[in-house]
C-alpha cells in the first residue's frame, strides 16, 4: 500500500488527491495509471451508512476520464472510500507519445487496476478487512466484468453504469463485423476507422450545450477519440465472452436508462435517454454475468446515469442505497 507522501494534488482540487502508478512500458513506450481520491476531513458519523468499511473503485469509460466530484460525495455519505482510476492513456495518465485510448486486448487493464487495487490495499492476497465495491461504466463496465469473471473472490460487489456489454448492432452484428474488423487490426492495428459519434452524447452532458457539467474536452473530446481497428477487435472479443456467459462470484447491479435513442439526427428526447447503447440489449447481457443480478431502470437517464438531470441523478443513488442495504448489509 502506498504511503500519503506519494499523493499529491489533484485537478478537481481539494479534497481530491492523484497517485501515478508507473506500469511495464509497451510498443509505444512508457505507460502509466493515474488513481484519484477523494480524502476530505474526517467527520463525526452517528449513523453506519450501508458501504461502511468498504473501498470503492471507480473505472471509466471509452473517451472519457474520473471527473465525478458528486459521485465521490455519494460513496462518502455511505461510508466508503472512494478512489477513482484513470486508465492508461486516458485522462490524466494520457501522454503525447501515446494513442489514446489504445489498447488490443482488454485483459492489459488487469496491471492497472492491480496496482490500483494494490495503494488501496486490496492487492492479491491481501489480508484487509474492507470490503471492496467495483463500479464501472461503459466500456469501464465491461472491463471490470471480465476482471471479475478473471479473479473470483477479490470484489464483494459490482456496480455497472450503462456497461457495454453487447455491441449496438445485437449479437448477429457482432458476429458479421467481427471477422472483418479483425482483418483490419492484423493488417493495420491502429488504422483510423470511420467515426460515427455526431457528439449528440457530449451535447446531452457538456455545460455550454445541453448538460450540467465541466470538464476537460482534451480528455473527454467532443466526438471521442479515434477508433482503431485492434481496439474494437478487443472490445468484440469482449462482448463474444459476455455472450458466452461469465461467472462472477459477487452480485452485480446495473443501472440502465430506460430508453435508447440512437438516431442520425438531434431530438430532444435524446436528453433523456441512451445515446450509445442498446439498454434493452444490455440488459439482457447482464443477466449473464453471474448468478445475483439486478437491473435497475433509470427513468430518463442518459448514458452516463450520473450524469443525467439531478431529479434522475438522486433515483440512481436511491437505487444503489437499497439494493446495498440488502445485499452489502447481508454480508
Amino acid at each position: 500500500m502506498t504511503g500519503d507522501r506519494d499523493w499529491r494534488p489533484d485537478v478537481l482540487g481539494e479534497p481530491f488527491q492523484q497517485l501515478t502508478l508507473p506500469l511495464r512500458p509497451d510498443a509505444e513506450g512508457d505507460v502509466v495509471a493515474t488513481l484519484v481520491r477523494f480524502s476530505p476531513p474526517p467527520r463525526l458519523r452517528l449513523h453506519r451508512g450501508p458501504a461502511s468499511d468498504a473501498d470503492v473503485l471507480y473505472v471509466h469509460g471509452w473517451s472519457d476520464y474520473f471527473f465525478q466530484k458528486e459521485l465521490a460525495q455519494y460513496w462518502h455519505d455511505q461510508g466508503a472510500r472512494f478512489h477513482a482510476l484513470d486508465l492508461r492513456k486516458y485522462g490524466r495518465s494520457l501522454r503525447e507519445h501515446q494513442t489514446p485510448g489504445f489498447v488490443d486486448d482488454l485483459a492489459v487493464y488487469d496491471e492497472d487496476i492491480e496496482a490500483a487495487l494494490d495503494a488501496i490495499g486490496h492487492g492479491e492476497g491481501a489480508p484487509g478487512s474492507r470490503r471492496l465495491i467495483l463500479l464501472g461504466h461503459s466500456t469501464g463496465g465491461l472491463t471490470l466484468s471480465l476482471w471479475a469473471d478473471r479473479h473470483p473472490g477479490r470484489a464483494h460487489a459490482l456496480i455497472l453504469n450503462s456497461p457495454w456489454l453487447e455491441f449496438q448492432a445485437h449479437s448477429a452484428g457482432r458476429l458479421a463485423l467481427t471477422p472483418l474488423v479483425d482483418l483490419r487490426a492484423r493488417i493495420d492495428p491502429k488504422a483510423a476507422m470511420p467515426n460515427v459519434d455526431l457528439g449528440f452524447y457530449t451535447r446531452t452532458v457538456y455545460r455550454t450545450m445541453d448538460g450540467e457539467w465541466d470538464y476537460d474536452l482534451a480528455w473527454r473530446p467532443v466526438r471521442g477519440f479515434t477508433v482503431h481497428p485492434a481496439w474494437l477487435t478487443a472490445v468484440l472479443t469482449g462482448h463474444a465472452r459476455v455472450a458466452a456467459g461469465l461467472h462472477i462470484d459477487a452480485p452485480v447491479l446495473t443501472l440502465l436508462s430506460a430508453r435508447s435513442a440512437l438516431l442520425p439526427f438531434w431530438t430532444p428526447d435524446m436528453a433523456r435517454a441512451d445515446v450509445v447503447l442498446v439498454v434493452r440489449d444490455i440488459a439482457q447481457r447482464a443477466l449473464q454475468l453471474a448468478p445475483n443480478v439486478a437491473v435497475s431502470w433509470v427513468e430518463d437517464a442518459i448514458h452516463d446515469v450520473f450524469l443525467s438531470r439531478e431529479p434522475v441523478r438522486k433515483a440512481a443513488y436511491a437505487a444503489i442505497t437499497r439494493w446495498m442495504r440488502g445485499y452489502l448489509s447481508a454480508g
